[in-house]
């Protein structure tokens, strides 16, 4: 199994759909990378991941906010494509078993549980995981 984890900032707010009777969240993260190209000049490169959560456990949709900053672990997927200038491109995408929300959220209610979201420690952090997730997990340890 290939695992991807990632941190960056929601780029809008997730969507919640129903395909064939199961529940999917989608959302988009990304990351901007900040350097200095080998003339000083300094460069942005933004990375985005799209992401598909697939669960009952809807309740971290409601934390799952533009600007938002998640961490996310699952499996990759990459889809290559020509764009609209005719020029290659690539899509990458991630089958999220794991989702955490880092730091705090304006619009959270001072960290109160709400739904189905548990937390991490004493942040408010909520924490979900798939099914799946936690046996997988379990079969990964090193000892």
């Amino acid at each position: 199994m290939i695992k991807l984890q990632i941190i960056g900032n929601l780029g809008k707010d997730c969507i919640l759909k129903e395909v064939n009777g199961k529940k999917v969240i989608n959302f988009s993260v990304a990351n901007t990378e900040r350097y200095k190209d080998s003339s000083g000049n300094q460069k942005e490169k933004t990375t985005w991941v799209e992401c598909a959560y697939w669960t009952d456990r809807t309740a971290v949709a409601d934390y799952l906010t533009k600007g938002r900053t998640v961490f996310a672990e699952g499996t990759p997927e990459a889809d290559a494509y020509l764009n609209k200038e005719g020029q290659a491109a690539a899509t990458l995408r991630m089958r999220v078993l794991n989702v955490q929300l880092l730091g705090t959220n304006p619009s959270d209610n001072n960290g109160s549980n709400q739904g189905n979201v548990s937390y991490a420690g004493a942040s408010p952090s909520p924490v979900m995981k798939s099914p799946a997730a936690s046996v997988a997990m379990e079969d990964d340890l090193p000892f």
